[in-house]
């Protein structure tokens, strides 16, 4: 019977000196891994990706030398989104670290986005030039240097048509990221090349190696899906859209599409300044109210709802659309209706300039 009340006493008292000792090596374990890796206040420059897991993150930083411990990081994470009742991400993006911050610094850093690179966004519809403005204005390099280093379309990928006049269409609309060292036309570029191969290409590729519902080349493809993107405002009207086009090609009827005119002569039109008929006339290799079938190249960056949609047309038996300037059309299947479409629309417009 006193053998177990001693082993009882030895239990109940090494229990707690356990969990002590657990308690004193866990602060001293979390004041080394959540201190600087060095004293020396050295850089180290690391890219964190778009959806990179906390776990291969954790183990990056380590890795260079930025952190101490990858288990302390994802710890710290857990702590925060305790305190916060949400989940805490750390945002993309390239850092430049110093290896003398602690741990809490070095995950303010990331979370606070104060990132080495910078970031620009490309709207779907843009142009060259409009991306070129935009890049000048961000005081990255002139807007002509852009302009002139798209026109050389050849050495730049084995994909790329040959016959292009430039790169118009194949600079997929995105946002990017970049450091500002290296910010230059060609590296800029490379990454919207590199972005339509993967999201644009990838695409166009699964659909014509099956039994696609359209047979078209790549170019034509883009050039195409140009005009598309450029016409269509309201999502629901896209593929509508792309049918008309099919048809009217398929038919050898001329596209007839402002934003073509728009393009050569390097205009655009409003609701109160509407394109002229001097204009429509003024003859371009863009210009089809002139010319029969495609123009000579794309328009404007292509999104992929409208490069899907040329692959997929609504089957449907229009000819003719107009646009009430409200982002909607009148889809018409005669020549008959859409000059009724046009004459409503021209009342309309009349009307509000009174």
């Amino acid at each position: 019977m006193p053998k177990k009340k001693t082993n009882w006493l030895f239990y109940g008292a090494a229990i707690p000196l356990t969990i002590f000792a657990a308690g004193v090596v866990s602060s001293f374990w979390w004041v080394w891994a959540s201190a600087a890796p060095s004293s020396f206040n050295s850089q180290v420059r690391l890219t964190i990706s778009e959806g990179m897991p906390t776990q291969v993150i954790g183990q990056e930083l380590e890795d260079a030398g930025v952190i101490r411990s990858s288990l302390a990081l994802r710890l710290w994470l857990q702590w925060q989104s305790l305190r916060s009742s949400q989940n805490i991400a750390l945002r993309s993006g390239t850092y430049d670290f110093r290896t003398n911050q602690s741990l809490q610094q070095v995950v303010e850093q990331i979370q606070t986005a104060q990132s080495t690179e910078v970031r620009f966004t490309i709207p779907e519809g843009w142009s060259i030039v409009q991306m070129a403005q935009l890049f000048e204005e961000r005081k990255f390099f002139p807007a002509q240097d852009f302009i002139l280093a798209t026109q050389r379309t050849s050495p730049r990928r084995d994909w790329l048509p040959k016959d292009i006049p430039t790169l118009e269409g194949f600079l997929f609309p995105d946002t990017y990221q970049i450091l500002p060292s290296e910010a230059t036309p060609d590296r800029i570029i490379d990454l919207m090349l590199d972005r339509f191969e993967q999201v644009a290409l990838k695409t166009y590729q699964e659909n014509q190696s099956g039994i696609p519902k359209v047979k078209i080349s790549l170019k034509d493809w883009v050039t195409l899906a140009s005009i598309v993107e450029k016409e269509a405002v309201i999502e629901s009207e896209r593929r509508i859209i792309s049918g008309v086009f099919w048809n009217r090609l398929r038919k050898n009827m001329r596209l007839e599409s402002d934003p073509t005119v728009e393009f050569g002569l390097n205009i655009r039109q409003t609701p109160e300044n509407p394109l002229t008929l001097e204009q429509v006339r003024t003859d371009s290799p863009y210009n089809t109210y002139l010319n029969e079938g495609l123009p000579l190249g794309a328009i404007a960056s292509v999104g992929l709802a409208s490069l899907k949609a040329t692959l997929d047309p609504a089957p449907t038996d229009y000819l003719f659309f107009v646009a009430r300037f409200d982002g909607s059309h009148v889809f018409s299947r005669t020549l008959e209706e859409h000059e009724r479409a046009l004459q409503i629309i021209d009342k309309q417009i009349r009307q509000k300039e009174q």
